[in-house]
């Protein structure tokens, strides 16, 4: 356990390239991830990036779900927990982390972790960094926003997250998919404090 851990949470919204180009990211950062994995996003996984995963405690398979990018990876940093586990650290916060990205978040996440639901896992961590004052990144992926939807956004910024929606820029000049799930991953990185080269900043010099 380290204070450089972070947590990784993916659940039902579309996009879940993001979250997966993310556990990439950090662990190729050398970052230990603690991965909890809602049943909705397990449907969206396979809809959206063809991965298959099993959430029973001694199924689930870090390879299957990182696909082709798993073997250049240290998959050791990698702790899943099953969303059901209340007893994991990470539903303390005696636990030290870094931060928590939900990544993708749903809003019926994003509605629990704003008044304090913690019917699973992902809310019981996601309120874990709101009341130890670490950073949590919440990531939501839908158009349009609903009053309650904005709402909640407000109330979780309140209470000290970050609603950062996956909103890909064009100033960048993207040259594929690839490009704009960077783009949203790198803002990500900003938030949790990790380096990366994943996107040309707004005042550097072109690559072009």
């Amino acid at each position: 356990m380290a204070a450089s851990d972070l947590v990784v949470a993916f659940t039902g919204a579309s996009g879940s390239p993001y979250g997966l180009r993310l556990v990439e990211v950090l662990l190729r950062a050398g970052r230990t991830v603690h991965l909890t994995v809602s049943p909705a996003a397990v449907e969206v996984l396979e809809a959206e990036a063809g991965r298959t995963i099993r959430l029973a405690p001694g199924e689930f398979d870090p390879a299957a779900l990182l696909g082709p990018h798993a073997p250049g990876l240290d998959l050791a940093r990698l702790k899943y927990h099953h969303f059901r586990d209340f007893r994991a650290g990470i539903a303390s916060g005696s636990f030290l982390t870094g931060g928590m990205a939900v990544c993708p978040c749903s809003l019926g996440t994003l509605a629990a972790v704003a008044h304090g639901v913690s019917e699973n896992l992902i809310h019981r961590a996601a309120d874990v960094h709101l009341k130890e004052r670490r950073k949590l990144v919440l990531v939501p992926r839908e158009t349009p926003l609903g009053l309650i939807a904005l709402r909640n956004m407000v109330s979780v910024t309140e209470a000290g997250a970050v609603v950062l929606p996956a909103m890909p820029a064009f100033y960048t000049r993207p040259r594929g998919l690839a490009d704009m799930v960077d783009f949203v991953v790198a803002r990500v990185c900003d938030q949790l404090g990790v380096g990366h080269d994943l996107a040309r900043r707004w005042g550097s010099e072109s690559a072009d």
